[in-house]
């Protein structure tokens, strides 16, 4: 019950402030995938409208969005990206706002979006919440979304893990279920959600009990796993070697 009134004040600061120019709002990540976390999972949303948003409603839902969510333990990721980058993509995808930013919290003029923005993280963005999401208000999600090609979504899902080695030791269970997810699509075409993904690991992995504690700790189970460094070295190194081998096999069909 706490998330979906979470959500309802959330959605209700676009339906106020885009008002026409709103067509939907759609849940996508963990929620969408059913392996939403109470006590660590993001918020994931999209947000379509019809034209560009002037930069005093921008503020103002910044705003309204920074007083639901702050201290919220579960901090939302949201974009908002005009119906026309839909029909007609882009890649790297044009935005017209993005939530969070750091910056929010110290510069009440600073915007992430509009002019210029590009996100390669919405093409992955906009597959799951095709192939996985929910509509929370607006058009339905199989009409308002449409299929993109997969080459921008293997290269989306790659960039978001081509720091892996260095980023593991400090949040392993982020990156081992991630490069997971990324080698189960490029083997076996599945858009996953990190815990269907972490599962899939365990059943074809070597480092099957590494993956189970990350995955033990991201549905709640255990607590943030301990790991000797050179562990999450060879996994991150091996992982990124075979998805960067069946990335170049991928592209050269």
């Amino acid at each position: 019950m706490e998330l979906k009134i979470y959500l309802q004040k959330i959605g209700q600061v676009f339906i106020d402030e885009l008002e026409d120019n709103l067509i939907g709002i759609y849940i996508h990540g963990s929620i969408a995938m059913r392996c939403f976390n109470p006590n660590r999972s993001d918020v994931d949303l999209l947000v379509v409208v019809n034209d560009g948003i002037e930069d005093v409603i921008k503020r103002r839902m910044i705003s309204r969005l920074l007083f639901i969510t702050q201290e919220h333990k579960n901090p939302l990721e949201m974009s908002i990206i005009q119906e026309k980058y839909l029909k007609d993509f882009i890649y790297p995808t044009p935005f017209e706002l993005h939530f969070f930013h750091p910056r929010y919290l110290v510069d009440g003029q600073f915007i992430c979006g509009g002019d210029g923005f590009l996100d390669p993280d919405l093409a992955a963005h906009i597959v799951v919440t095709y192939n996985r999401g929910e509509t929370l208000y607006g058009l339905d999600v199989k009409k308002a979304f449409h299929p993109i090609g997969t080459s921008y979504y293997v290269d989306s899902i790659v960039k978001d893990v081509e720091d892996a080695r260095t980023g593991i030791v400090e949040n392993p269970v982020y990156y081992v279920l991630n490069l997971c997810r990324v080698l189960y699509f490029l083997k076996e075409g599945v858009v996953s959600s990190k815990k269907e993904a972490g599962e899939w690991g365990v059943e074809h992995s070597s480092y099957n009990k590494l993956i189970s504690e990350c995955l033990a700790s991201y549905v709640g189970e255990t607590d943030e796993p301990k790991f000797i460094n050179n562990e999450l070295f060879k996994f991150a190194d091996q992982m990124l070697e075979e998805i960067h081998r069946l990335k170049t096999v991928q592209h050269s069909r």
